[in-house]
């Protein structure tokens, strides 16, 4: 039961956009600008570092939101997803994006954790200044995002059908849908 009157019944972070549209516009559209705009970074990679970071800080609406929307735009789909959030260091992925990945998660932390040799190793695996910008802001935007959706205690739906829906909209609208 979420901490305050919502005055509806959306889950997660759908509920606090529905409760205070004005805060809604800008978080959308820096979604959409780090995890849809243009990029160098697919937007399937970009989405799981959201599912990453959300799943390191087991915001269980977010990990499993982005999870879907990662795996909706991933050739391997949530097999991959699944794995990286097992085990990042043996997921079969690019070493780039385990590198940006490995970025992500020190920011998750601190970001005073990441360390000039994470930078390098990204770098030395082919990320470029931006997507290390863009992995960073994108790990920091969910930090911010994850809690403010369990610091409300906005309701989490159970059903993994629930996510491949919103998942749906997001591929073919973007967050500005929403």
């Amino acid at each position: 039961m979420p901490h305050i009157a919502l005055g509806n019944d959306a889950p997660g972070i759908l509920s606090l956009f529905a409760y205070r549209p004005e805060t809604a516009r800008p978080m959308n559209e820096l979604a959409e600008i780090l995890l849809r705009g243009p990029s160098t970074l697919t937007r399937g990679a970009r989405e799981l570092i959201a599912a990453y970071v959300s799943s390191l800080n087991d915001c269980d609406f977010c990990a499993s939101s982005h999870s879907a929307f990662a795996a909706a735009q991933l050739p391997e789909g949530m097999e991959l997803v699944d794995r990286v959030r097992a085990d990042l260091e043996g997921a079969p992925i690019p070493e780039k994006l385990r590198a940006l990945l490995r970025v992500a998660g020190a920011v998750q932390a601190s970001g005073q954790d990441v360390r000039p040799e994470d930078i390098a190793a990204a770098r030395a695996a082919g990320a470029t200044d931006l997507e290390l910008h863009d992995t960073v802001l994108i790990a920091a935007a969910f930090c911010m995002f994850n809690r403010y959706v369990d610091g409300l205690a906005t309701t989490v739906p159970d059903n993994p059908a629930d996510y491949e829906a919103v998942a749906k909209v997001i591929v073919e609208g973007g967050y500005q849908a929403l």
